[in-house]
C-alpha cells in the first residue's frame, strides 16, 4: 500500500471512531488492501484523500444525479448486495427499465476498462455513462454542476477537496474516488488462503475448489486471479441470437457480437440475477449452462466445451463460490449512507 494512502486511511478511521460510541475495528479499515491483492494505481489528478473520498460518498448517495431526483448509483449499486442488483435490469430515472443488470463495483479499482463491453477506460470517464444513458440517469453533468453549485456545502467540500467549483471534473473525479475504496477481499476464501485454515471453509468448499481449478471444469481460465476475473472480452454462448449485442455496439465487428468483458466472481452469492441480462436466477441455472457446452454461438469462446458434474460435485462447487461472499466488506459502516 502506498504511504501517504496508507496515512489517510488511519487519519479517516481515528476521525470516524471518534464520531462513533464504538471505534472502528481493525476490519472496517477503509481501503485495507488484502496481502494477496495488488496495489491500486492512482491517476495522478486523483490521488486519494478524505476530502475526495468524503464528497465522492455523497455524491454516490445523492439522487440529484439523476434527471427527475428518483435515483443515485446506490440504487443499482447496493451496498449489502456487494455494491451490485438484485433486479434482472435495473430500473433508471422516470422508472424507466435499464438494458442490462447492474454489475458489482467490488474492486473496480483494479479494472483494467470498464462497462460490459469494456470500452471505457478509465473509471473516471466511466461514471459519465450512467450519467447520460436515457435509461439510467437520463442526465447532463453540466446541468448537475449547476445544481451542486447552489449548494453551498457541496462547493465548500468540492473547494476542500479539488480547489474549484463543482463542475464535471470534480463530479466524476469525486465518485471514481469514492469507488476505488471499494476493497473486498476478506471472503472466507481468502481468509483460508492467507491463513491455511478458516471455520468457514471447509471440506466440501475445497473440493469444490479444486472441482472450480481443475482442467476438467477449467472455471479458473477465465475468471482467475485474485479478482476471480481475467477481465477478457468473449461470447460464453449464452444465446444463438442476441437481443443485446455487447461489444458489437461499440466496435460494429461481427466477431464482437455477444461479448462482453467476464465478471468477477467475488460475492457471487450476492449477486443475482445472473449473466448481463439476469437471465438467469440461480447458480446452479448458469453451472449447468457451462456444462452443457452453451448455445454455440458462432463467436463462442472455444474454450466452453462442456463438461459432466455429479449433483454432489455440483452443491461443493456453488458452496465453494458462496465461499467468496465478503460479509466484512458489505456490513462495514464506512461504506454505508
Amino acid at each position: 500500500m502506498h504511504s501517504s494512502y496508507k496515512y489517510s486511511i488511519l487519519f479517516l478511521v481515528c476521525f470516524l471512531a471518534c464520531a462513533k460510541e464504538e471505534p472502528i475495528t481493525l476490519e472496517e479499515t477503509l481501503g485495507e488492501i488484502p496481502m494477496h491483492f495488488p496495489e491500486i494505481e492512482y491517476p495522478e489528478d486523483n490521488n486519494f484523500s478524505l476530502e475526495r473520498w468524503q464528497l465522492g460518498k455523497r455524491l454516490f448517495y445523492d439522487p440529484i444525479l439523476s434527471i427527475d431526483n428518483s435515483i443515485s448509483c446506490a440504487s443499482c449499486h447496493r451496498p449489502d448486495l456487494a455494491f451490485a442488483d438484485d433486479k434482472t435490469k435495473s430500473i433508471g430515472a422516470n422508472n424507466l427499465i435499464g438494458r442490462r443488470n447492474a454489475p458489482s463495483l467490488a474492486n473496480v479499482a483494479f479494472h483494467p476498462y470498464y462497462t460490459r463491453e469494456g470500452g471505457i477506460s478509465t473509471l473516471e470517464m466511466q461514471v459519465l455513462i450512467p450519467i447520460q444513458e436515457h435509461d439510467e440517469f437520463n442526465h447532463n453533468i453540466v446541468a448537475i454542476a449547476e445544481e451542486l453549485n447552489k449548494d453551498s456545502t457541496y462547493v465548500k467540500e468540492s473547494l476542500e477537496a479539488y480547489g474549484r467549483l463543482p463542475d464535471s471534473y470534480v463530479i466524476t473525479r469525486a465518485l471514481a474516488n469514492f469507488e476505488r475504496s471499494l476493497i473486498s477481499g476478506k471472503s472466507p476464501y481468502d481468509l483460508y488462503l492467507t491463513q491455511g485454515f478458516f471455520p468457514g471453509f471447509g471440506n466440501e468448499e475445497k473440493q469444490g475448489m479444486e472441482l472450480f481449478f481443475s482442467e476438467k471444469l477449467a472455471c479458473g481460465s477465465c475468471h482467475s486471479g485474485f479478482d476471480f476475473t481475467n477481465y477478457g472480452l468473449l461470447n460464453n454462448g449464452l444465446y444463438t441470437e442476441y437481443e443485446d449485442e455487447g461489444r458489437f455496439r461499440l466496435t460494429g465487428n461481427p466477431e464482437d457480437k455477444g461479448v462482453f468483458k467476464v465478471p468477477t466472481l467475488r460475492n457471487i452469492g450476492l449477486s443475482a440475477p445472473y449473466m448481463h441480462d439476469g437471465s438467469m436466477e440461480t447458480l446452479t441455472e448458469v453451472i449447468d449452462h457451462y456444462s452443457q457446452g452453451a448455445n454455440g454461438h458462432i463467436n463462442q469462446d472455444p474454450r466452453i466445451q462442456g463438461f459432466e458434474i455429479s449433483e454432489t460435485e455440483k452443491k461443493n462447487l456453488i458452496l465453494f463460490l458462496h465461499s467468496l461472499t465478503d460479509h466484512h466488506f458489505t456490513s462495514n459502516p464506512l461504506f454505508k449512507e
